[in-house]
């Protein structure tokens, strides 16, 4: 056996249990034949009298249910050891499908009327106005290129990172997460290309200026520059 092939599968003790790691350039038949042979040949300290709990990390390798079977099966046979996980740092197609529509921004051209609720997963940019009595809601930060008069609610599945912009705020209520600020905490008569972002300091809502959100949230740089030269 070369060296090369003797590195397919490597075996490492922690404090929990043992890591396999497996070699992402090759097959996986050529990977799951140099794991048989090390698991027959693994020295009798490293199995022990108590089931070991194993940690599979399969590194950028993507391997179909049949073959997580398989592996499962050939490590846990005779019951000395017990998959605690897999690790990969790929996902599957419907993973990445349901990551997307989690995480994607979601665009609407309307207006949101009294009574009317709009909501998405996500970030949701909104070109149009919010009419008192309208709500939207999304999972993710709430863009609106219009006036917000109604209910706006940011991160409502418990992200207290996201924001909310509008070209014109007066909204009747601004939420994110579960903090909530009410039209007496800011202008009444509106304001223009304004955020509103959750000041964790102050424990409250506050509303400022479109231009300081790359710097409370400087994930959004790269968006916040592209809103304010729009």
């Amino acid at each position: 056996m070369t060296q090369k092939e003797a590195e397919l599968v490597i075996i490492k003790g922690t404090k929990e249990g043992l890591t396999f790691y497996f070699n992402d350039d090759c097959s996986f038949s050529d990977v799951y034949t140099d794991l048989q042979n090390k698991l027959e040949t693994l020295p009798d300290e490293d199995k022990g009298e108590q089931t070991v709990s194993v940690i599979v990390k399969l590194g950028n390798r993507f391997v179909t249910e049949k073959q997580r079977l398989m592996l499962k099966e050939l490590i846990e046979a005779g019951d000395q050891f017990k998959i605690e996980r897999f690790d990969s740092d790929v996902i599957g197609r419907k993973q990445a499908e349901a990551w997307i529509e989690s995480n994607g921004m979601k665009t609407f051209s309307k207006i949101v009327r009294s009574g009317q609720v709009l909501e998405v997963e996500g970030d949701l940019l909104l070109i149009g106005d919010v009419n008192p009595g309208g709500e939207v809601r999304a999972s993710g930060n709430v863009f609106i290129l219009g006036s917000l008069h109604g209910i706006a609610h940011a991160g409502f599945n418990g992200d207290d990172t996201a924001v909310i912009v509008a070209s014109y705020m007066n909204p009747s209520q601004l939420r994110i997460a579960q903090f909530i600020s009410r039209s007496p905490d800011y202008d009444a008569e509106g304001v223009y290309m304004e955020c509103g972002y959750l000041d964790k300091e102050q424990n409250k809502i506050i509303i400022d200026r479109l231009q300081v959100l790359p710097y409370v949230r400087k994930n959004l740089r790269g968006l916040g520059r592209r809103m304010q030269i729009g």
